[in-house]
């Protein structure tokens, strides 16, 4: 993945942290950057678990995300 890449559609599917899981929520983002924003923001706010599909088709997992995104402003 490149810096590039993150200016590019991203699709994010929250899976509920709380709970065994029934249904996730996906949405798309123009960017890979507001994906990566609103995933962190789930994981503060509402213990999801979330999971991005890259247009590269590249999957950023939960810990990659968390690990990713912590004290770094994305937007």
């Amino acid at each position: 993945m490149t810096l590039s890449d993150l200016d590019k559609p991203a699709e994010l599917t929250l899976w509920p942290g709380y709970r065994p899981a029934q249904v996730a929520d996906a949405r798309s983002f123009p960017t890979l950057r507001e994906a990566l924003a609103a995933a962190a923001q789930a994981i503060d706010a509402e213990k999801a678990k979330p999971w991005i599909i890259t247009e590269a088709g590249d999957i950023l997992a939960p810990g990659w995300i968390r690990a990713n995104t912590a004290g770094y402003r994305l937007q």
